[in-house]
């Protein structure tokens, strides 16, 4: 098992990020050939998902999706808790949640013609954000 990491940096409210060629080169930097490589994010308003890293999609569909599902202007109990307004942000992290896996094969992860590794920021604020890529096998 061999854990990397990498950071990157976002900006509010549904940043996406292609992050793949990062956890590519983690697991080209690994010993490991083939097994499988998870990909988290410790934190409770980001997400980890795949998706076609289109503009269309990445730019007005996913944010468009999210909004009408989880909007940033309601008001959430969780504000009156900690006094900041990012309740959306942990509702969408739960909603995508924090980690992928996807299995690794002659030391690249299996991906679609068309599929790509994201990153999803949530947050109401900027972001330096670690990514952790945990690789399995032989």
């Amino acid at each position: 098992i061999e854990i990397k990491t990498f950071s990157i940096s976002t900006k509010p409210y549904c940043d996406i990020i292609d992050i793949t060629d990062q956890v590519q080169e983690m697991i080209k930097e690994s010993d490991i050939e083939n097994g499988i490589v998870n990909i988290h994010v410790a934190g409770s308003t980001g997400g980890i998902s795949t998706t076609e890293y289109e503009p269309g999609l990445v730019k007005t569909d996913i944010e468009n999706f999210l909004e009408k599902i989880i909007p940033y202007d309601k008001d959430y109990a969780h504000h009156n808790t900690w006094g900041d307004h990012n309740g959306a942000g942990h509702l969408r992290s739960f909603l995508i949640g924090s980690s992928e896996t996807f299995p690794v094969q002659n030391g690249k992860a299996i991906l679609g013609t068309w599929q790509q590794i994201i990153y999803l920021e949530f947050d109401e604020k900027r972001r330096n954000r670690t990514i952790y890529c945990t690789i399995m096998g032989e």
